[in-house]
Parts: C-alpha cells; structure tokens; sequence
C-alpha cells in the first residue's frame, strides 16, 4: 500500500507545481524551481485535500470546448494589440463576454469549414505570411523578430492568420459565392449616382451593433434595444467610444474601437448613409434597426474621394476559360486536386485541349462550351479565382487551385484595356452593389451560426 500511494503523489506534484507557476512572476517562478524538497513536502502535505485549478472549461460549443487557458490568452492578446494601438479598453469584466462571444462564432465557424473540408496547408500559409510581410515592407525574418519582441509568439500568429484564411475561405463559400448583382441594380444604382455627390465623399465611421438573435422573441428584441440605450446613453454622458464599444458591441471590430475604416459613401448602407447625414466628425448617431440589430455609428473623419471616375484608370478585362471540380463526400479535396493535377499534365504534354478536357470534366455548366466564362472584369470572380488569373499570361494554364467553389484549373485566352466610359462605370456600380450585399449577408449569416451552434457558459464556474 504504501508503494502504491507514494506512485499516486508525483501526479499531484506536478499539477501542483503547474498551478503555482502558470502566470506567476519570474521570481517567483524561480523559487518554485528552486524550492528544497523539504519545502516541496511542505507545501504538497498542505495542500493535501486542496485540487489546484489548472484549467477549466469557459464555454462549450458544439462538441469542442473554449478553455479558461485559451481565454486568458486571448484577452492578455487584446489587451496588449489594443495598448500598441491607445485604444482604452474598459476593466476586463466589461468586454471578456464580448471577446468569448467573437471566440464561439470563431469556433462554430472553424467547425463548419472543417465538415466543409476547408483546409489551409503549410505552403499558402508561408506565403500568406510572406504577404504580409512585404506590406509591413519587411523581410519574413525581420516580420518574425518584431512579432516576438512584442511578445507574440510566431507559431500562435501563424495558426492565428491559418484561422483567418479558413473563415474567409469558409465566408466566400457561403454568403460571397452567392452573392448575384443584377442589371437592372446596376442601372437603378448609376440613374441615382448622377443626382447625387456621394461617389466624391469618403467617411471614416465607427459602429456599436448590439445583435438580435435569428427569429427572436419581442421581449429579447426589447432586452437588446435596451442594451443599445445602455450604450447610447453612456457615449451622451462622455463614454469613450472604443471603451462603449468594447463593453456591448457584438461586431467582429468591437474590440478595436469598433472602426470600420474609410469608405466611400456609395459602399455603404443607406441605413448608415441617412444616420450620419447630419452628424459632423466626432458626432454619434441614435440607434438605427437594421434586420441584425440596432447601430450606433460614430462619424469619424469625412473627406473628400482622391479621384473622379473620369480620371480612373482604365478597367483591364479578362478572357479565360476553367475546368471546375467540386468538393464533396464522394470526391475530397485531394482527390479533386489529384485528378486536376493529372489534367494539367496531359495539357503540358498537348495530349489533349483545354476545351475537350473541360467537356469530359468540368462539373459547371460552363462545361459545355468548354470551360469558357467570357470576358471577366475585376470582381466578376472570387478574391482566389481572380489573384491566379491575373498572375497568368494568356495561353498559360495554372496549378490546380481552391476557391469556395472547389478545385479549379484556369486557362487565360486573352486580355484587353475596357476604354469605354460607361463599361468602367457598370463594372465600378457592379463592384460597389456586390460589396454592401455581402456586408450585410455576412452579418446574417454569422448571426444564424452563433444561433444554431449548442452553446454552454460556464463562466461561473471556479
């Protein structure tokens, strides 16, 4: 017996250990190290009958858990962008409940793109960082050492920016991919641009959205309403936005001042457009209802846009061909992949033409006229499909590529320069239409994500 319990007191040891120096200060970290194992004794008979919290579950979502670990780390990671930043944030008891809501629609989400089989190898990641870098206008090594001197480890930020991608991915998948401009938009939209000066203005705002769950009650309607009043009449009494924002705002931007960056004014709503009409810069608006929730929006900055459309730059077109394989539960993404890579092959080797291989195998029904899609303006395709396409020259086929669509190979036949005035405006109208619907469909559609998702606080628990 008494082998058998002194076996069972090294575990209790280690966790004991674990729970003393988990966010402890160095020097006291390096008492512990240090400690004689006669105090070590001490302390474990002391605490004998007394479990140390290591770790808990903060919220369950789905069949994944948000631990009190990942949580800590999240907000020490706020905390530190917003102070890099000067945004005041308030006490963390006023915005952890914000920051554990952005982390369960993040985790729904990831759940969902995994049964979607969205995934991010090592390569795109690599350069997606290697981006980011050069727009920092530094090396990958320099980008890395500035990370770790702010005290972000690398290996966090690298899964950090491989969420991202997944949930954007996942996003053009499910709200951008079906997003449809029609005609008749573009023509309603130009016959109003013309009495009006908005495609020359630009506004800076910043909004508080208190969101309305899918298919609410009138008294949780009238709960959330009450909470925008909350948070309108804190910024009446000299509340600081950001601080405002971080405590009630449900926005994915609530914890960074709720900025929602420059905008023109024909790329915003006109629920947004008519709130802030007559406010001046610094000024806030009432609460506007919108089918996701009621807004508060702060009128920043205003000035005036760089250029006229007479003097933009001519609209490059695109004439391109594909060969579209879909991802589903009978063919995976590698196999998809596999199977395009083969295509590609027999195209370098001209055992065969793009247009017939398109027949035989292309699952869009732009399959029969062998993969040709026309002539394609800028934001006729998704952000993947488009960034492949203009790295091609015409005649060259690409790798094998992932969209929200599956796996494509693209063909580009031709380019040319659109002079024509009024082309360059409906493509600038079709652009700007296609960017406010999917704002507002992505609202939606993270709304009924968080709504669907099993959810289980426990917050409370010690």
């Amino acid at each position: 017996m008494r082998n058998r319990n002194a076996n069972k007191s090294a575990p209790l040891l280690a966790i004991l250990l674990l729970s003393l120096t988990l966010g402890a200060p160095a020097a006291v970290r390096a008492q512990v190290k240090s400690a004689p194992a006669a105090k070590i004794a001490a302390a474990e008979a002391k605490n004998a009958g007394q479990p140390q919290l290591v770790d808990a579950i903060v919220a369950v979502v789905n069949n994944d858990v948000i631990t009190r670990l990942e949580l800590e780390q999240r907000l020490r990671t706020v905390e530190a962008r917003a102070l890099k930043k000067g945004i005041n944030l308030p006490p963390r008891a006023e915005f952890q409940p914000q920051l554990l809501e952005q982390m369960i629609l993040e985790r729904a989400q990831m759940q969902l793109a995994k049964d979607a089989g969205i995934q991010v190898d090592d390569i795109m990641l690599d350069r997606a960082i290697s981006r980011i870098a050069e727009q920092n206008k530094m090396t990958q090594q320099k980008f890395r050492d500035e990370l770790e001197r702010e005290g972000i480890a690398f290996a966090q930020f690298r899964e950090e920016i491989r969420q991202q991608i997944v949930m954007q991915r996942l996003r053009e998948r499910e709200v951008d991919s079906k997003i449809q401009v029609a005609e008749s938009e573009i023509d309603n939209y130009l016959g109003a641009e013309k009495n009006t000066a908005q495609a020359r203005q630009e506004l800076q705002l910043a909004q508080i959205l208190v969101r309305i769950p899918e298919n609410a009650s009138p008294e949780q309607i009238a709960e959330r309403e009450k909470r925008a009043q909350s948070a309108l009449q804190q910024l009446k009494s000299g509340g600081d936005f950001a601080k405002v924002s971080a405590s009630f705002s449900d926005a994915s931007e609530a914890l960074t001042g709720g900025e929602l960056g420059w905008r023109s004014q024909d790329r915003l709503p006109k629920l947004f457009l008519d709130g802030v009409a007559n406010l001046s810069p610094g000024q806030v608006s009432a609460i506007l209802r919108s089918a996701n929730g009621f807004h508060i929006l702060k009128l920043v900055a205003k000035r005036d846009a760089a250029k006229s459309d007479a003097s933009a730059p001519a609209v490059q077109q695109t004439h391109a061909q594909h060969i579209l394989i879909k991802i589903n539960q009978a063919v995976p993404a590698n196999e998809a992949r596999r199977k395009l890579t083969e295509l590609k092959q027999r195209l370098d080797n001209k055992a065969a033409t793009f247009e017939d291989l398109a027949k035989l195998f292309s699952n869009d029904l732009s399959a029969s006229k062998g993969g040709d899609l026309g002539w394609l303006y800028p934001g006729d395709t998704v952000p993947e499909f488009e960034r492949v396409m203009d790295a091609l020259q015409p005649g060259q086929v690409s790798e094998p590529i992932e969209s929200p669509f599956g796996f494509h190979l693209i063909k580009v036949l031709e380019r040319k320069t659109d002079a024509v005035s009024q082309e360059r405006q409906r493509s600038a109208a079709r652009t700007a239409i296609r960017e406010i619907k999917i704002e507002e469909a992505a609202h939606d559609w993270e709304r009924q994500v968080r709504d669907r998702a099993y959810v289980e606080l426990r917050t409370d628990e010690k």
